[in-house]
């Protein structure tokens, strides 16, 4: 009993009042995330729109992401995290019900791209504040707890999606916006602006106006959303591709929807525990070995032919999964500046949307003109060649997060540039922290 307490401590105790309502409202909004599991589905066979009309809906709502994402990191640092979150939840509850009501194509496409715009514009805001509210050497812990409430949350919304459809389509957008409302309800009432205000010294300042400047002149920063970009193209083949395949093989749609159900049950089961896996170990072998296992977890998947394999296939990347969110997103914390906080979120949370609107694309493509098995053959290169770029651009980023700590501990220090520095060739590189910090979500599908 004692050594469930301590472990129950280790993995969520100390961590602030206003983080457990923000992961309420993550578990209370991805429960009744009912829309985006069974969108294609109401899109064919409720709607009656072909399998194209239906990936352009779904496209654009990727595009409608893009777009949010930008527009709301930029919205976070200069207007405020809340005003932000609640803008968003708010048109992404509204739009939500449009689309359930709309008919013309047309009209479903607008909605899909409005819904996309003010759904994704909510996850920088969300961002910010979770890295605003928890302390450095907690963040591991909260960006962990806080994956495995996405992911509960996904699970039990697949399921609960499927009987809610059986009562009418219609019920899955409004449970959606619903829980989208209660969410912005939560952190309106209890959680608050956590943007730091402006002081006299320039510390805790908006951003200033070359912060787009800042960013793209930023190339460990940059560097490490590209690597993000392809990690994020690999792993969404499990939405697009997979299920093509599963059924080349003769198994059946439900067949797919017990396999993928393994990613959120073994997240489930296992994310509390991988804090204290991972806690002291190199950030840069931590995501190197992550990127290793879930290439071979993606890359079996071109033997698979009996439900049992793609079953293990599934389990073999989801450990890769896991070890990769925890560390993607604590490292986008430390390599953000404090100002420019949004907006990097903003870039990374970009890349999600770049990779859901083309990972369909190439993966249809590849598997159209060179083979089903090149297709997954080739996901496995793609994640040996992340795991040594890892390696490689690792010593870099940990060099530039030990001087934006320093820059934050130091007093009273301007924010007039905020350009990451150059690090200077002499410096050795730093060493992890011995809790290191940093995971990105990867939008689940979302």
């Amino acid at each position: 009993m004692r050594t469930v307490h301590g472990w129950l401590q280790d993995t969520a105790g100390g961590l602030p009042r206003r983080f457990w309502y923000l992961w309420a409202g993550t578990l209370i909004n991805r429960l009744g995330s009912f829309v985006l599991v069974f969108l294609a589905i109401y899109l064919t066979q409720e709607r009656g729109f072909s399998a194209s009309q239906a990936g352009l809906v779904i496209g654009l709502w990727g595009v409608g992401g893009a777009f949010g994402t930008t527009v709301g990191g930029t919205l976070t640092d200069r207007w405020g995290r809340r005003p932000t979150l609640l803008v968003a939840h708010l048109g992404a509850a509204t739009m939500m019900l449009a689309l359930g009501l709309a008919r013309p194509l047309w009209a479903v496409a607008l909605g899909a791209l409005l819904l996309g715009t003010f759904a994704e514009a909510a996850r920088p805001a969300f961002g910010a504040m979770m890295i605003d509210v928890v302390p450095e050497k907690d963040r591991l812990r909260a960006f962990s707890l806080n994956y495995w409430a996405i992911n509960l949350g996904f699970a039990c919304a697949a399921v609960l999606a499927g009987f809610a459809a059986q009562a009418g389509y219609l019920l899955l957008f409004v449970v959606d916006a619903i829980t989208t409302l209660v969410t912005a309800l939560i952190i309106f009432i209890r959680v608050g602006e956590t943007r730091r205000a402006a002081s006299p010294t320039g510390k805790g300042a908006p951003a200033p106006a070359g912060a787009l400047r800042t960013i793209l002149t930023d190339p460990i920063y940059l560097g490490f959303v590209a690597l993000n970009l392809f990690s994020a193209l690999v792993f969404l083949q499990h939405i697009s591709m997979l299920p093509i395949a599963m059924g080349d093989s003769g198994l059946t749609p439900a067949t797919y929807g017990s396999v993928i159900a393994l990613n959120g049950v073994l997240i489930v089961v296992g994310q509390l525990f991988v804090p204290r896996l991972i806690r002291g170990r190199s950030r840069s072998h931590v995501l190197a070995l992550a990127a290793v296992v879930m290439g071979v977890g993606f890359g079996l998947t071109a033997f698979a032919e009996a439900a049992w394999f793609y079953g293990l296939t599934v389990l073999i990347w989801t450990v890769g999964e896991m070890l990769n969110s925890p560390s993607n997103a604590t490292l986008v914390a430390e390599l953000s500046p404090a100002a420019l906080r949004g907006r990097y979120q903003g870039v990374f949370s970009l890349s999600w949307q770049i990779a859901g609107a083309s990972a369909p694309i190439l993966g249809g493509l590849v598997r159209e003109h060179i083979g089903n098995s090149a297709l997954w053959l080739g996901c496995a290169a793609i994640g040996g060649l992340m795991a040594v770029a890892h390696l490689i651009s690792g010593p870099a980023r940990e060099r530039r997060a030990t001087m934006l700590r320093r820059r934050a501990a130091a007093p009273a220090v301007p924010l007039t540039d905020v350009r990451p520095p150059v690090p200077q060739a002499a410096e050795p590189a730093a060493t992890a922290p011995t809790e290191p910090i940093g995971t990105a979500e990867p939008a689940r599908a979302s």
